[in-house]
């Protein structure tokens, strides 16, 4: 496929993939930005158009669709859209500013239209659900129940942070993996998301060095799912 303008990141997640042995890998790949008042400054520099360039670059190495799916949310689904490979400058700021109000930050919602978007798709291949956000959920047990439930689905959540990494918003993220209201076996059939934080700047990070970390817990987490029968 042509990235034309994308190459360069295409060639990092490229050596990413092939890093983790991911060479040849098929799947799809989700991205959920985050609307809540709080990102307007990351839309307005330009910062999650840069994020949604790196992430369409590493959809189009795993998928030959050429494009990316996008879920935008803050209090509920405030709209979902495509952007793809030779129609990507400056998409993201358009269909932002055409969604109006932003709100809260209810994870869960974004988890469910996801969900929904997967099932309807009838893909047999698994998912990358590259998540975006500046803070903690609205609803925390909500969230928890949305990712409980979504464990027993071929679709990994790899929840990526912005803003201040000492922020205590960022608590419910950090304790993914050991927060007793989320633990495995009892409430998930496995560890399906993982968490890292892009800091104040994300665009200060290397396409190699946001690749490396959106990557680094997808491979344990298809030989679990296969061995647990969540995937084929």
């Amino acid at each position: 496929m042509d990235l034309g303008g994308l190459a360069g990141k295409g060639a990092a997640a490229g050596d990413a993939l092939a890093g983790l042995g991911l060479g040849g890998a098929r799947a799809v790949v989700y991205l959920v930005l985050d609307r809540s008042g709080s990102m307007r400054n990351y839309y307005k520099d330009g910062t999650v158009q840069h994020f949604a360039e790196q992430t369409l670059a590493l959809s189009a190495s795993v998928n030959d669709s050429g494009t990316l799916p996008i879920v935008f949310f803050s209090t509920d689904i405030d709209g979902t859209a495509e952007i793809a490979v030779d129609d990507y400058n400056g998409r993201v700021e358009e269909l932002h500013a055409s969604l109006g109000h932003m709100g809260r930050t209810n994870y869960h919602r974004a988890i469910e239209a996801v969900i929904e978007h997967y099932k309807a798709s009838g893909t047999k291949d698994p998912a990358l659900v590259v998540f975006q956000t500046d803070g903690a959920p609205t609803g925390k047990a909500a969230a928890e129940k949305a990712l409980c439930e979504a464990a027993g689905l071929p679709l990994f959540w790899q929840f990526v942070g912005f803003g201040d990494p000492e922020a205590k918003g960022f608590d419910f993220l950090r304790k993914l993996g050991t927060s007793p209201a989320l633990a495995v076996p009892a409430k998930r059939a496995l560890d399906n998301a993982a968490f890292f934080h892009a800091g104040l700047d994300p665009r200060s990070l290397s396409d190699a060095e946001v690749y490396g970390e959106l990557l680094k817990a997808f491979p344990g987490w298809l030989e679990g799912a296969r061995a647990a029968g969540v995937l084929a």
